[in-house]
């Protein structure tokens, strides 16, 4: 049975997601003083969502906040950890930032890069649902998989 879209919450229903449930146990894994036990899975991932209008009201240029980079971070942190399940391959995310919201996101494993991203404009960070949430994060996984699996012995060095 389905909820009527008026009642669904901001960002629609959780889909059964892989990369969903690592980055709620990531961010879970984060509370070690037991602040967010009573938020359920939706209430966790609700700063991830970001519509077309929030966006639009939202200046080109901006600071990203820590809260913002923090959120960054566990996304590229679940995809790392998604990784390994799958592949085996270890994998960490590294990150550099500058204030104004221009960087880059790299993932590696072993001496591999396994996903390189540029970014800019990272205080409009955010994906339109959990659906959308969810489909970015496993194809960036999938993405660092096949690279895994293009040169396993660089991702196992």
């Amino acid at each position: 049975m389905s909820v009527a879209p008026d009642t669904l919450p901001r960002g629609g229903e959780l889909p059964a997601s892989d990369f969903i449930k690592q980055l709620i146990a990531v961010i879970r894994a984060e509370d070690s003083y037991g602040s967010w036990e009573d938020k359920s899975d939706a209430e966790l991932l609700e700063e991830y969502i970001v519509t077309a209008e929030e966006r639009r009201e939202m200046p080109i240029m901006g600071d990203p906040d820590p809260d913002l980079l923090w959120r960054v971070e566990k996304f590229y942190d679940a995809v790392a950890l998604l990784l390994e399940k799958r592949s085996g391959a270890r994998a960490a995310q590294m990150s550099k930032i500058h204030h104004e919201g221009f960087g880059r996101i790299v993932l590696l494993s072993g001496r591999l890069v396994v996903l390189s991203k540029h970014v800019r404009d990272i205080h409009r960070f955010g994906f339109e649902s959990y659906a959308k949430l969810a489909e970015a994060g496993e194809k960036a996984t999938q993405d660092a998989a096949d690279m895994v699996a293009r040169f396993p012995d660089a991702a196992q060095a």
